[in-house]
């Protein structure tokens, strides 16, 4: 009896030991830290185009900063690589890189559509933030959003965590004020009428009536009146 608690008490302080020294080999679990947008994006896949388009215009450092120094939160639209392959070749080279990213400076989950206020403020416009907004509608758990030109739905929760919401679209949200019909150039207004010119004064050798039954001859700008009746040259 004796040796079998001793031989129990060996095995113990053995496997004490060996969890004592497992757990001194690992290191101690790190602070989770901010989502980072480009990690999310090349995890998921199927973004190549989106990510290039924010490594280049350096959308991504700028969503990843908000998110390091920022509680309000992000919501990003990412289109998929086969809603840019539908695009018009050129389509981009119409927008500047301000114009290019419809990202909403707050956390929305997809319950968080149901009651929020349209038109909804993005981060995209160039002289100011919500030059672009977008009107969203919900149909049960189906999120809609149009430009006023495009319309799309959320098919695809890439990434939550109640500080970053990922979204992916199937088409590229291009704006209504670029994109859209423009209406036609107003018609020129009309000339003015033309004044009509003086009466040219009478010209040297004419001649008019004189109301006392005379002819006034004017020559060289001088007036001479000669009388029609009871005057005789001698």
């Amino acid at each position: 009896m004796n040796h079998f608690l001793f031989s129990l008490s060996l095995i113990l302080l053995s496997l004490y030991q060996s969890t004592t020294t497992t757990l001194a080999q690992a290191p101690p679990p790190g602070p989770s830290g901010p989502p980072n947008i480009t990690k999310i994006l090349e995890k998921a896949g199927q973004f190549v185009v989106f990510l290039r388009l924010m490594t280049t215009t350096q959308e991504s450092s700028q969503i990843n900063g908000q998110l390091n120094n920022s509680n309000d939160g992000m919501t990003v639209f990412a289109p998929s690589d086969s809603a840019f392959s539908s695009l018009q070749t050129g389509t981009l080279n119409s927008l500047s890189d301000a114009q290019k990213f419809h990202v909403i400076p707050s956390f929305y989950s997809v319950s968080m559509f149901q009651t929020v206020s349209n038109p909804v403020r993005t981060q995209a416009g160039d002289t100011k933030p919500g030059q672009f907004p977008l009107n969203v509608t919900t149909s049960g758990n189906q999120v809609n959003l149009t430009t006023g030109i495009v319309n799309t739905t959320v098919v695809n929760t890439i990434y939550t965590d109640n500080q970053l919401a990922v979204y992916q679209i199937d088409k590229v949200l291009l704006p209504l004020s670029i994109f859209g019909p423009h209406p036609p150039a107003p018609a020129p207004a009309p000339a003015a009428p033309k004044k009509k010119k003086a009466t040219a004064a009478a010209s040297p050798g004419s001649a008019d009536a004189d109301a006392s039954g005379g002819v006034r001859v004017s020559v060289c700008g001088m007036t001479i009146l000669s009388l029609i009746a009871g005057f005789v040259w001698s």
